[in-house]
């Protein structure tokens, strides 16, 4: 995807220096472009908990690169091993609901407790195949997703109204999005849609991040406040719904960004699809229920002040009194009964655990 035109991953090696990784530090968007340089563990854990990179995709690349790092630092011989297995708690404490993030620290910490030359060239080549296979991943999530929008379309004969929450686009993986990825491929076919973009409190990832990949690309969208969604729903303004998942459990319960199991409410009560962008490696089948996911919760700051613009400086202002407390839920849990399907790299899927196991045993990842 673009930014001002020019093509961009969202994490990527310096091509001149190996002991570089750079990322779009997301902290920044829409206001400024700050590309940042991470070189050592330490500075990948704290990109994560500090979501200068964020999305479930995108945190599970760069952990498998903070793995790379890990290697790189390791002292020889005996204690080579215990750094990296320190390094790959650290890293998996920095967030825990997304399953991604320990998904590929576990792939590579697996590759370095092996018998491997060059074990850190190895790690490497490792976390891009781990990019590169995300990429194609949300690709494919795009060609699944289109067909339901073509429908839509042929029936409708008018724009397609979706509604997303928080950003499940190209910003939080490496390219397309998972969410996004089917908006993405049916504006590039000329269908015509419109993205209501849920502004996504306390950290606005809509309305900071959602909207501006769509600006950069010509998608039309409005952004609305979170509590909006079920007004246009009652009233037939959207066609459907597609968000993201950072974990999926075995029986097809749907981890998101809070605020997103209102949305699964107001859309069974109106009867509009719900669908859940969901690459294989948000799935997990180690856990049953929504419920056994460990939700994290994050500092009050976030919610008692808000991020913006003001005379061309980035300035937090504080909303609430001084000393009220806040709580600050990340993540809540959409059942399986809301989900009418949950759209992966190898196809559309019930949320059902039968569906759900048949569909993961093409990952061999």
């Amino acid at each position: 995807m673009k930014i001002n035109g020019e093509h961009y991953h969202t994490i990527w090696l310096n091509e001149n220096d190996h002991s570089v990784v750079q990322i779009i530090d997301q902290r920044f968007l829409p206001h400024k472009l700050v590309v940042e340089d991470l070189n050592s563990v330490d500075d990948v854990e704290r990109a994560i908990r500090e979501m200068h990179v964020r999305g479930a995709p995108l945190i599970g690349v760069a952990a498998a690169y903070g793995m790379y790092f890990a290697a790189l630092e390791a002292p020889h011989a005996v204690e080579r091993e215990k750094y990296i297995e320190s390094a790959a708690r650290k890293l998996k404490a920095a967030r825990p609901t997304a399953v991604n993030l320990a998904w590929a620290v576990e792939q590579q910490l697996k590759l370095a407790l092996g018998k491997v030359e060059n074990l850190p060239n190895s790690l490497l080549k490792n976390a891009e195949r781990l990019k590169n296979e995300s990429i194609e991943r949300c690709k494919k999530i795009g060609e699944f997703g289109l067909p339901l929008i073509e429908a839509i379309y042929k029936e409708k004969k008018q724009t397609v109204n979706i509604l997303t929450h928080c950003n499940a686009g190209w910003i939080a993986c490496i390219d397309h999005g998972t969410a996004t990825a089917p908006m993405y491929a049916a504006h590039n076919k000329g269908i015509p849609i419109h993205v209501w973009v849920d502004e996504t409190r306390p950290r606005n990832q809509g309305a900071r991040i959602t909207a501006f990949e769509l600006q950069e690309h010509g998608v039309p969208h409005t952004v609305i406040t979170d509590n909006a969604g079920g007004h246009l729903m009652q009233h037939g303004q959207v066609d459907m719904v597609l968000v993201g998942t950072d974990r999926t459990t075995r029986i097809g319960d749907v981890c998101n960004k809070i605020g997103t199991y209102l949305k699964a409410l107001a859309a069974f009560d109106n009867a509009i699809p719900f669908y859940v962008g969901a690459p294989t490696s948000s799935i997990d089948l180690s856990l049953h229920s929504g419920f056994d996911i460990p939700i994290e919760e994050r500092g009050e700051t976030e919610v008692k002040y808000i991020q913006g613009l003001h005379e061309g400086e980035i300035k937090k202002v504080l909303l609430t009194p001084k000393d009220s407390p806040a709580a600050n839920f990340a993540f809540d849990v959409t059942p399986a009964k809301y989900v009418t399907g949950l759209i992966t790299e190898y196809g559309i899927c019930k949320a059902k655990e039968e569906d759900l196991l048949k569909i993961t045993s093409n990952n061999d990842g």
